[in-house]
């Protein structure tokens, strides 16, 4: 497998003139290392493990720094479509607390517990409230669920499909030189599943779906810290932990990612609804 490190990446732009940022052990150290490796690709994809306190800072940092110079910037989450027009109206609203209650109200937010995959959580909605604080502040930016509805269809194969074509026609109702980040599970992300992938997942990702599109794929990992997993029941699952590393480029035609970066640490955030 044709893999390239951090460094290399560095010194070879380097070369080219391009000015770089001392990689930190904060998150926004690793806002800067995808942007830098994506460079110009228009649809970025963080492949996340979902309930994590982390990633929805991280998502929150690179919506600030990209929607910066009055630059376009939406950002797709996995959430059904039917919560669109809630978060439009939110984030036309003031975020007083009726606005926030009506954001909650759908019965995909309303949880009686924490039996669930992560993405309801205090920490997406801390990200969406961010999104709005940056509009009210002039920032072109935007946010819609492009998920199929909860229940709706048992096969992974055809959700992945729908979500792909969700994202399509979002991407393509873009402004011009508008940037799409996308935030969904590390499987949904990968451009094509690895070798060794067990038989029950989908052949054909939701990214996979979308390689004739400016995409760039990103999986998003830690160096140490907790996981959400539903494994029967749902639970924080400890990460293996690693040294700390430079991002992995990978650049095989059958690669999952275009790069993975590693987080300082992923903690799992406050998933039941108070």
């Amino acid at each position: 497998m044709k893999r390239w490190t951090w460094m290399a990446v560095v010194a070879a732009s380097m070369m080219c003139g391009t000015a770089f940022a001392a990689t930190t052990t904060r998150v926004d150290g690793t806002a800067t290392q995808i942007m830098t490796l994506a460079a110009d690709h228009r649809m970025v994809v963080l492949g996340e493990y979902h309930g994590t306190a982390e990633t929805p800072l991280l998502v929150a940092d690179l919506m600030e720094r990209y929607s910066r110079d009055h630059a376009p910037v939406r950002l797709g989450l996995e959430l059904p479509m039917s919560e669109n027009v809630a978060l439009a109206r939110y984030l036309r609203s003031d975020g007083d607390a009726a606005a926030r209650e009506a954001l909650r109200s759908s019965p995909f937010w309303k949880v009686d517990n924490d039996q669930h995959d992560g993405r309801r959580s205090r920490d997406m909605l801390a990200l969406i409230e961010t999104l709005r604080t940056l509009r009210m502040q002039g920032r072109d930016v935007g946010v819609a669920g492009y998920d199929v509805e909860t229940g709706s269809t048992d096969s992974s194969e055809e959700r992945d499909a729908a979500m792909a074509t969700h994202l399509r026609q979002q991407f393509n109702a873009l402004p011009n030189a508008a940037r799409m980040l996308v935030l969904a599970g590390n499987v949904h992300a990968m451009r094509s599943p690895p070798a060794d992938a067990p038989p029950e997942m989908q052949q054909r990702t939701m990214a996979a779906h979308l390689l004739d599109l400016p995409l760039y794929s990103v999986r998003v990992e830690a160096l140490r810290g907790q996981s959400w997993g539903c494994m029967k029941p749902c639970r924080a699952v400890e990460l293996i932990e690693r040294p700390a590393r430079d991002p992995l480029v990978e650049t095989d035609a059958d690669r999952s990612y275009d790069v993975w970066v590693y987080l300082p640490e992923l903690s799992v955030g406050t998933l039941t609804d108070p």
